[in-house]
Formats: C-alpha cells, structure tokens, sequence
C-alpha cells in the first residue's frame, strides 16, 4: 500500500510533476470533468467506495477514462494506452507508476481531483486505498490498515479547511500535514509554509500534492508535534492531529500514541507559545467525558495562558460507538471475528480504567492576545452550519474585543444593527393573543437561534444602527410603560449575548 520512493532529484522530481499536472489538465482530469464522465449517480456510488458504476463509466478509450481507471479505480492498464495519456517513463521513474506483466502498468499513489476554494484544480495524492472514496476503503481488501498509510481528503480534513481563517499572513504552520490539503490551502495566504509530519512517507506525499496542484513548495519538517520548528512562532497553525483515543499506536495517521487525549491537550496547551501576536491556532481534537468531571471544565484547563479561545463540540459518542467507528475505521471488522472481539474489548478496557463513558469531537481555535481577562468560549453546537467558517470565526474573536472593552454603559452608548439573514420566530398556540417564545435565528455561519424576551425582539428588530442602544431601551420602556432605569439596567446582559453570537454587529467598528 505504500508510495514507492521518488528516485529523482529534487529539480527533476518538480518538472516531472509539472509534466504530470499538464498531462492531467490536458485529459480534463479534474472534479468537473469526472462528474461529466461518471454522472451523479456513479460520481456519488464511488464517494461510497462502490467502484462498479465508475468501472462501467469508463469502458471506453478516452484519455479521461484511462486516468480514472488507473489512479481512482487502481486497474492495471495497457502500457500502450497510458503513454497516449501520461509520460510513461517519467512516472515509472518517479515510482508512481510501476510495470505489471510485460505490457500493463499500475499505480503506486492515488491522485484525486479537487476543486480549490478560487475554483483551481488541484490534486490530492494519498496511499492506495486510503482516499475517502477509494476503491478499497482504508485498508483496501486484504484487511487491516498499514501502520504508516496517508489518507487522502476526508471530512475531517474538508471541515479544518473550512473553519481556517483566511487572511493574508506571513508565516503559517500545518502540523501532521498528511497528504498536504491543509498545506495546499494554507499555500494560497501564506508566504511561508511550513508542514511537518511523523511519517516520513507523508512528506513526500505532500510534497507531490503541492507540486502536482500547481502550489509553491512547502517547508517540510520531520518528527512529533512542535519538535521539527523548536521555537519558531507562526502567524497561523493548523493541525488535524492524530486524534483517535485508542489504546495504543497502531496507525500513525490517527492514533496518537499519548495516554487518552492527552495529545490533543498538549498540542492544545504548548501552540500559545508558537503564535505570534494576534497569531490564530485552529485544531480539530476528540476528548474524553469522564466521570465526576465536566467536559467544559476539561476543556478549558487545556486553553493556553494568554489566548483567547473557542471550543465548540460538535458530536457526542458512547465508548461503544466510538470503538466500533474506529474499528471499523481500520478494516478490523474484515478480520477473524475473534481477533475483532480481542481488539474490542482492547478498546472497552482502556476506556473503563480511565472512567471514561463517551468522547466528544469538535473544533478548537486560539487567538494569541496576551490579554488579562481572555475570553473562553466552550459550547455544544451539533446543528448544521454553513462552511466555510472561515469568516465567522474570526468574527467571533472580534466581537470578544468588543465585549472585552466595552463595559455596559458603553454598550448602552453604542450602536448596533441586525446582523444579515436573521429572521423571527414566533412560537405559541393557534390564536393566542401572545406568542410563548420569540427566536431570532441566523441563516448563515453558524446558523444560531436564541429565545429572546419582547423587549430583545423589539430592540433586535429597530436596530439598523441609527439610534444609541440606550435610546432605543427608552423608547421601548416608555412603550411598554417600563421603569427606564431598571430597563437599563437589565438590558445590557441580553446585548452583549446577542452581540456574542453574531446576531447584532457594532456600528462604526471593524467588528
């Protein structure tokens, strides 16, 4: 299952690459072109790991239908109809291409058309067998996963992508970069890349991913965690670490050989002194829900001194179900069925010593600040939002310093309006005079909704940043014939909420 080695030289290695990415564009190998070619129906059969509507697909002699049966579906092809398509001798020296029988090739990597965020036509290489929709699945069909495999694009790694704020930096670090899609991304806004990775078989994946999609190369580093850059400080960091909470260190792609979460705890905890000022930190992490503890208590010793953050958990599994995922995950449930139970009960035993009952999954993002009072955020959101969030979170951490420095006769002072596509809600009996519940509810972002009382629905609905907050608090207790003191004093506490989840925005801020 791995990628042969490149025998090139490093210039050599490049030009191939470039020749390969021409030979792919020129064959429209790209997202488009293989929805035309398949169809949705074998487009999406294949996204399942079912190959047979994409085999049939392609049983014509197209420079398309040949690029799909080698590198997609992993079938040997004709020598001779290959070098119609590729430069044959390039690939088989590179080692991406390697001779069956006497007139048959057959590839070592899996290249995978992508769609970038711009519209370019990128390309992701992972192991055979490891890319999500793959024609074996993890582990392919002789069983469990290697040790060292690379997996290509999967919905963890689409869901870091999107959540990644995008602005313009100088430096930027993606730690355990894999294939190299969150290198790829990062390429398009950072002037420097570094990437770095235990597996050294992930480097050179990497390395062809960026080169193949047309990227600037990468500085591509060896080793654990923060090790490869010592004490180097980065404007960005991003990581899909190896997350799983297994009990031990089968696959270097997922398991990360620490006791429980405490990798994703350290990698938490140690990235505040690999940030530059204002720098962002963004990881995808599981953690464990022990007994006697509370998760949002766990997960905010993790946060680093200095550093404001948001945690947001977005799925909840029983140890049972999180076994049974991961197993699966591997190819175990392939093997014999008493060696699956052994590794099942593996699974159950680690968790029971460690009074675990389920792991969270979810998303943290840090923002160096150096603030005094910083500004921690853990919650539970398993609804549907809308990616990329790119923007929203770093909206987020602007509203903070709002919150942060205005106190709430400041609020009072300033001027907010609704935030775009928040609608209203009301919620209550037929015919009732009165509604039992007023929500407001975003349709973009994180798609929030909130219950409100009249008075927030009254002051939500006038804002449109033309009257002081305090001003339009008057006119409302005046209408409902309300103590204006005592509204004002209240009041503040339900502006800053709405202010906090995004469905009010200061005027006359960057916010």
């Amino acid at each position: 299952m791995g990628v042969t080695t490149t025998r090139l030289p490093s210039s050599d290695r490049v030009d191939a690459a470039v020749r390969l990415r021409d030979a792919l564009l020129g064959a429209d190998f790209t997202a488009d072109g293989l929805l035309e070619l398949l169809g949705a129906p074998a487009y999406a059969a294949l996204a399942r790991s079912e190959t047979v509507p994409a085999l049939r697909a392609t049983r014509g002699d197209s420079a398309l239908d040949t690029l799909v049966r080698l590198f997609l579906l992993q079938q040997p092809v004709a020598h001779a109809r290959v070098e119609h398509v590729l430069p044959v001798d390039v690939c088989l020296e590179s080692g991406w291409l390697v001779a069956v029988g006497a007139d048959e090739v057959t590839a070592t990597v899996d290249i995978r058309p992508y769609g970038g965020p711009g519209g370019e036509d990128w390309f992701i290489v992972s192991d055979l067998g490891c890319s999500v929709g793959g024609a074996g699945g993890i582990g392919g069909d002789t069983g469990t996963a290697d040790a060292g495999v690379v997996l290509g694009v999967g919905g963890a790694s689409t869901t870091l992508a999107g959540l990644t704020v995008r602005t313009p930096v100088e430096s930027a670090l993606d730690l355990g970069t894999g294939s190299g899609i969150q290198a790829l991304h990062l390429a398009q806004h950072a002037t420097q890349v570094t990437a770095t990775d235990l597996n050294p078989r992930a480097l050179r994946i990497a390395r062809l991913t960026l080169a193949l999609s047309g990227a600037p190369e990468a500085e591509l580093l060896e080793g654990s965690l923060f090790e490869p850059v010592a004490d180097r400080t980065f404007d960005l960091v991003v990581s899909n670490p190896p997350f799983v909470i297994s009990p031990g260190a089968r696959l270097t792609y997922r398991d990360g050989g620490m006791g429980g979460d405490d990798l994703c705890r350290t990698l938490v905890q140690r990235a505040g002194d690999r940030l530059n000022e204002g720098g962002y930190a963004q990881f995808l992490a599981n953690w464990q829900h022990t007994e006697g503890e509370d998760w949002t208590d766990r997960l905010r010793t993790w946060v680093p001194r200095g550093c404001d953050a948001w945690i947001v958990q977005r799925e909840v599994q029983d140890v049972t179900q999180y076994a049974e995922l991961w197993l699966r995950d591997a190819g175990d449930h392939r093997t014999d069925p008493v060696e699956y139970a052994a590794r099942y009960d593996a699974w159950l035993d680690e968790f029971e010593a460690r009074k675990t009952r389920a792991v969270g999954f979810g998303w943290i993002t840090l923002r160096r600040t150096g603030s005094a009072r910083p500004s921690v955020t853990v919650e539970e959101w398993p609804h549907p939002v809308e990616q990329p969030l790119g923007t929203t979170v770093r909206a987020h951490f602007d509203r903070q310093d709002y919150l942060r420095d205005h106190d709430d006769a400041a609020l009072l002072a300033g001027h907010f309006r609704l935030a775009d596509e928040v609608v209203q809600e009301q919620v209550g009996l037929p015919g009732a005079e009165d509604p039992e519940h007023v929500v407001l509810r975003q349709h973009r972002g994180m798609r929030r909704a909130t219950q409100v009382d009249t008075v927030g629905a009254g002051f939500a609905g006038v804002c449109d940043g033309s009257l002081s907050a305090g001003r339009i608090i008057d006119a409302i207790a005046q209408l409902l014939g309300e103590d204006q003191v005592l509204l004002r004093d209240r009041t503040p506490a339900q502006i800053r909420l709405l202010v906090e989840q995004g469905f009010l925005l200061p005027v006359g801020t960057d916010v």
